[in-house]
């Protein structure tokens, strides 16, 4: 199946900034879904070819109601019409109920706000309720759903800053406990009050400071003044990063979500999770994971063991042109071990391209022939990538960026080279641009014998599935555009 990347670059030409946005709230949408005990559905304006749907999550907590997968389908009038109402009016649009549908549903659309404008909208579809009274439970479900609704229509959530927590993050079903502005529990489900239990608490958890209860079981007082600090946190608007408590034997995740629709401050929710016998499976993992960040990190050393042996070599050879080529070749070393750092300290083999080109720019002036009579500059975010395609675009980035400052300025004159990113859904664009004399006549890439650009040429398109082009710029010197795919890569 494929990815949500891979279809809003098929369907979309979103910046790079709304596709994040969109990750974070499907990121978030499994525990949406629960709450809400609804299909959700994400649906993208896709002109000229209608509303698309490119993703579907379905409740743990409640019979699906949408048991045909929807994914690629576009917005008709039988299904999801008050769809295009909510991109249209940007507010959230409820269906008027079907006395004669077989199932009877409730049914909303929320649109989803980034950056103040609408890129997408989220439908809810779920089984109306039955003539029975609705459980406490259900109440407190609700109302969660209701408000992170609300504050994904006004662009207030999910948040850049709660990405990192959504993973292996407790779902509502594992224990939901809603708390009031004050702090004081409102409700608690059954599963909450039995981690709590497990923790050590003797009592209902209802009418009780969750703060106060919660660092009073925690041993450790560290741990218990930061646990503290972040339930507090959580009532007073703050976002924090999900917790893993330890109390009396047991080990539970804790995480808290801010509750302020309309900019009001509603209380929090806090979603909890025993994982006292996951975590004892869990050790062998990390110890696997360790294993490999800890192969990132030999590898790193043994490379730049490599890049000093090369820049030793270069100081005491008398030849320049054997030292230019030692050089390049303890940069191209130096750009391959940056991103083995890169991985040696991430926990899920994806690499900040932005860090690591901004660490590698100055070793790149440092070995040109000019000095420091050039300035590299970075405009615009390249983002993230994942491992296989971070060596290849960080070796092609510096190569160009090192062919600019080398050969586009004659020795001692000033001048400034930037790199200039810009990502969608689609296409990462990457003008690499300098001010300096432009390119010779008669220049043709496809023909250049630089091995530098032959480098480049050749990871562009056998790794990157990407293209090339070399040109004179607007105002003077010469623009290297590079372009590459982010969502289906062609298989070479």
């Amino acid at each position: 199946m494929s990815t949500l990347s891979a279809l809003l670059a098929e369907y979309t030409d979103l910046p790079g900034g709304a596709v994040d946005h969109l990750q974070r709230v499907v990121a978030e949408w499994q525990l949406l879904a629960d709450l809400s005990f609804a299909d959700v559905l994400l649906w993208v304006n896709a002109e000229p070819g209608g509303i698309v749907c490119v993703a579907q999550c379905r409740p743990t907590t409640a019979s699906t109601v949408l048991p045909e997968d929807s994914v690629g389908t576009v917005v008709s009038e039988d299904e999801h019409p008050y769809v295009p109402k909510a991109f249209e009016s940007g507010k959230i649009v409820v269906a008027d109920v079907d006395p004669a549908d077989p199932i009877p549903m409730r049914r909303q659309a929320v649109p989803v706000r980034w950056d103040g404008r609408v890129i997408a909208v989220l439908s809810r579809d779920a089984a109306r309720a039955s003539r029975r009274s609705t459980s406490a439970l259900e109440t407190a479900y609700l109302e969660c759903a209701d408000a992170l609704y609300r504050m994904i229509c006004e662009g207030t959530f999910p948040t850049p800053e709660s990405r990192s927590d959504t993973k292996s993050s407790p779902r509502a079903g594992d224990g939901f406990i809603r708390l009031d502005r004050e702090g004081r529990v409102v409700y608690a489900s059954p599963n909450a009050l039995s981690a709590y239990h497990r923790m050590g608490l003797n009592s209902d958890l209802v009418g009780q400071d969750l703060i106060a209860t919660t660092r009073a079981l925690v041993t450790d007082p560290f741990e218990s003044r930061d646990v503290s600090d972040y339930l507090s946190g959580a009532v007073e608007g703050r976002i924090g990063q999900r917790m893993e408590i330890e109390a009396r034997g047991a080990t539970v995740l804790l995480r808290a979500l801010v509750l302020a629709p309309g900019g009001r401050l509603e209380g929090a929710a806090v979603v909890i999770r025993d994982v006292t016998e996951v975590k004892r499976r869990d050790r062998a993992l990390l110890s696997k994971d360790a294993t490999i960040r800890e192969i990132h990190h030999r590898v790193k050393n043994n490379l730049q063991t490599v890049a000093a042996l090369l820049r030793l070599q270069a100081r005491r050879t008398g030849n320049a042109e054997a030292q230019q080529a030692l050089g390049e070749a303890v940069r191209r070393v130096t750009s391959i071990a940056l991103v083995h750092e890169a991985l040696s300290m991430s926990v899920d083999e994806e690499v900040d391209l932005d860090d690591v080109v901004d660490r590698l720019i100055p070793i790149v002036i440092d070995v040109a022939t000019v000095g420091s009579q050039i300035r590299v500059r970075r405009e615009g975010s390249l983002g993230v990538f994942p491992a296989d395609r971070a060596t290849p675009l960080v070796m092609v980035l510096t190569e160009l960026v090192q062919n600019a400052v080398e050969h586009a300025f004659d020795p001692g004159v000033h001048g400034t080279v930037t790199l200039r990113a810009d990502r969608s859904a689609r296409w990462l664009d990457v003008v690499v641009n300098d001010d300096g004399k432009g390119l010779p006549d008669g220049f043709v890439l496809e023909e250049a014998d630089r091995l530098g650009l032959q480098i480049v040429r050749t990871l562009v398109a056998a790794e990157l599935g990407g293209s090339l082009r070399l040109e004179r710029g607007e105002s003077g010197g010469t623009d290297a555009h590079l372009r590459l795919p982010l969502g289906r890569v062609p298989v070479t």
